[in-house]
């Protein structure tokens, strides 16, 4: 199995960026990565102001995928997040969902054993996740550090081991790169991290040909996610609501008003996180709704 380093790194994502390495449509590969911190923490003394602010929220790759083409949709498989057996939580000055009352840095290095994390007498079952993880955009450049149309820093917890995300194609090899792996994050993400862990993921991609959407699709055991980000929570919130209604609408073959009225029954929209440059949100579709592969097949291309 091919394994791709850590040591190779972006901090955008843009249209024109220089892949490290190469892999087919069908191939199981690992990537490695670092924490968001690019592992200068190393005690619980430092503060944010003492590490290097150009290393931050690194993510591993670009990966070029051979015969992916503007258009397509790739189809990212999790097969396994493992990760390192401590991690890091922060306070940052200024920073968070309460930014006026966290005057203080506060770092904490959190052990991580039996798959739960250990923390102030409580033993907290992780569910490792993959913060950061996109494709190369259409037009602009997207720091690391933001979520928009190409993936980049979503922050979504459900991107974790055995889920897919669907992703659209916007340059020629899609350009896919990951990183800020977490092992454990509250919805919100809201006071500026989670438990921020380096690690190793496992993936399978394939290429679905002819097939344009606008936000990620995550696909879980139990619902179909529409990802979308915003300026604000509210603008967040009506993207990804747009995009699930237009879904249901292609998918179920019924119109805009019946697919409007049966989403405001059926899909949850849930916080990702709101201390990005900008917000993140899913609309959540029940399989029991709309399933994944019908929701896929009633795409329509450009």
């Amino acid at each position: 199995m091919k394994t791709i380093h850590n040591s190779n790194v972006i901090y955008s994502f843009k249209p024109n960026m220089t892949p490290i390495e190469t892999v087919e449509s069908g191939e199981v590969f690992k990537v490695m990565t670092n924490d968001c911190f690019f592992q200068q923490i190393t005690s619980e003394d430092m503060v944010l102001n003492s590490i290097d602010h150009s290393t931050l929220n690194p993510a591993t790759g670009p990966i070029f995928i051979s015969g992916a083409e503007p258009g397509d949709l790739l189809r990212v498989k999790i097969l396994s997040i493992n990760i390192a057996d401590h991690g890091i939580s922060m306070i940052a000055p200024g920073e968070g969902v309460l930014a006026e009352k966290a005057k203080n840095s506060v770092v904490k290095i959190i052990p991580i054993k039996d798959r739960c994390c250990h923390i102030n007498g409580l033993d907290i079952p992780i569910n490792p996740m993959i913060g950061v993880i996109g494709v190369a955009p259409g037009d602009g450049e997207w720091g690391t550090d933001s979520p928009w149309k190409h993936g980049g820093n979503m922050d979504t917890k459900d991107i974790c081991e055995g889920t897919t995300i669907y992703f659209p194609v916007r340059q020629v090899g899609g350009l896919l790169a990951l990183g800020d792996l977490h092992a454990i994050m509250g919805d919100g993400e809201i006071c500026f991290t989670g438990l921020e862990v380096q690690g190793e993921v496992i993936l399978m991609i394939e290429i679905i040909k002819h097939k344009a959407v606008t936000w990620p699709i995550l696909e879980t055991s139990y619902a179909t996610m529409v990802i979308a980000s915003g300026e604000t929570i509210d603008d967040a919130i009506k993207a990804a609501t747009d995009q699930a209604v237009e879904h249901l609408a292609s998918g179920l073959e019924i119109s805009w008003e019946e697919a409007y009225m049966l989403a405001s029954l059926t899909v949850d929209i849930r916080i990702s996180q709101v201390v990005d440059p900008k917000k993140t949100v899913r609309a959540v579709i029940p399989k029991l709704i709309l399933n994944t592969d019908k929701l896929i097949r009633s795409i329509k291309g450009f």
